[in-house]
This record gives structure tokens, C-alpha cells and sequence, in this order.
């Protein structure tokens, strides 16, 4: 990996969470960046990326990003009483 050069900080991350929840298909990361309210460097984004996709927040392929986690009480609550096959 490449040295980074501008850290994120809390409020971009929250920024991209946002954009990439209410989007309801994947997106590009130019199209990310388009969406946000402020300009943000792209190997910005790429390291917020990397972050969420390490935590199994997002899926990063080849036709872009997109949102996964779901942290819905019920969905953890019907997973918790699930039964194995």
C-alpha cells in the first residue's frame, strides 16, 4: 500500500456512510465524490473506502461500490434464532 497522504476525518467518513446508504444502486467512486457536499481527494476516498470494506461495511468491485451492513434489530434477532441445516 502507498503512504497516505491526507488522513480522513470523522465528519468525511459520515459524509461517504450517508452517500453510500441512500444510494439504491453501486456506485462509482467518481460518482461518490459528486454526491458529496465538499470536494474530497481521491486517495482520500479510496482509504475510507479500504476502511469500510475491511470492517464489512461495503463491497468494492469492478461495477462500483456498494452499501451491505444492516443493522436492523430484527434481522439480528431472526439470525440469533435461526437453526443450522
Amino acid at each position: 500500500m502507498q503512504e497516505v497522504i491526507h488522513y480522513p476525518n470523522l465528519k468525511t467518513m459520515l459524509m461517504v456512510e450517508k452517500v453510500l446508504k441512500d444510494a439504491e444502486t453501486t456506485l462509482t467512486r467518481e460518482e461518490i465524490k459528486e454526491k458529496l457536499p465538499t470536494q474530497i481527494m481521491h486517495q482520500t476516498l479510496n482509504v475510507i473506502l479500504d476502511y469500510m470494506e475491511q470492517r464489512g461495511l461495503i463491497l468494492d468491485g469492478h461495477k462500483g461500490v456498494l452499501w451491505t451492513h444492516n443493522d436492523s434489530p430484527k434481522l439480528r434477532e431472526a439470525i440469533s434464532k435461526g437453526t443450522e441445516i
